[in-house]
This record gives C-alpha cells, structure tokens and sequence, in this order.
C-alpha cells in the first residue's frame, strides 16, 4: 500500500487529474494549456520512477503543448518529432522505451498540424501508446490517466463528431 501512496506515484495521480482536464476540453487552446501541466507532473513522475526515455518525451511534449499554444508552423512539427527521434535513439533501452517516444511523436504531428476531432484522433493513437508504456513500467496513476483520458477523449471526439454532423 505504501507503494501507491510514494511520491511518485502522487505525482502521477496529480498528472491524472490535469489529463482528464485536459482532454475534458472541446477548445483547443485550454487543451494545450492543461496538457502542458500534465506533461510537467509527469516529468517528476517519470523522474521518480526511473525512466529517462518518459521523462525527455514528456519534456518535449511539455515544450511542445506551450509552443502550439502561440503557434501551428509545420516547422515546428518537425522539430518536436526529431527532437524525440534524437532522444529516442540516444536514451533507447528497448521496446518500452520507444512507446513515450512514439507518443510524444503522434502528439507533435497531432497539435501542430491539425486541430479539432482530428487532433484529438491522433492524440488517441499516443495515449494508446503511453497505456501500455504505463502499465509496463508500474506507473498507476499514469496507467490509470491513460485509460480514462482514451475514454474521456472518445468521449469527446463522439461531441466534436455529433456536433460536426
């Protein structure tokens, strides 16, 4: 029981709590804005638990969510996914280590190229990829992030779908 009361996991239920804030959001910018507090709990999370590849992918994402808010340049896209590509490759540790990087990767192209119940599809694929990642690694209040954000975020896509109809 203790385990789940550390401080690393209290770090990743308080990045819980911004996910489901964040993707509880039908506006774009309040979306990036939760997003970027997700991901800087997360990178204490990560931190605590050991895993440099979740704690440079959450740093980009962190920088990344703050850099979509001001802007959508498709330079920027490219940045952020090679900026995670070179991290990627430089702190590989095998497969688990690729999955926050993929995510990382799905939400640049996600938040810098598209918007709306698009962004958000793609968004989906990532949070699929940081599940398995999460519950690989012991990650609970991350594991459970995840998974209510998929479904939170279906959720929202259903809105964003039914009022574009």
């Amino acid at each position: 029981m203790s385990s789940l009361l550390s401080p690393a996991q209290l770090l990743g239920y308080l990045a819980f709590v911004f996910g489901v804030g964040c993707f509880l959001q039908t506006d774009d910018r309040r979306f990036k804005q939760f997003m970027a507090v997700e991901c800087f709990a997360y990178v204490l999370h990560f931190g605590l638990l050991g895993q440099p590849t979740a704690v440079a992918s959450s740093l980009v994402s962190l920088g990344r969510s703050l850099a979509a808010m001001y802007s959508r340049a498709r330079w920027l896209a490219a940045l952020f996914v090679g900026l995670n590509l070179a991290l990627g490759w430089w702190l590989f540790s095998g497969f688990v280590s690729l999955l926050p990087i993929a995510a990382s990767c799905l939400g640049s192209l996600a938040l810098f190229l598209l918007q709306g119940l698009r962004m958000r599809l793609l968004m989906l694929a990532g949070t699929l990829c940081w599940v398995v990642h999460n519950a690989l690694v012991g990650s609970v209040g991350g594991t459970l992030l995840e998974l209510v954000v998929a479904g939170i975020n279906g959720l929202t896509i259903w809105r964003l779908w039914r009022a574009g109809r």
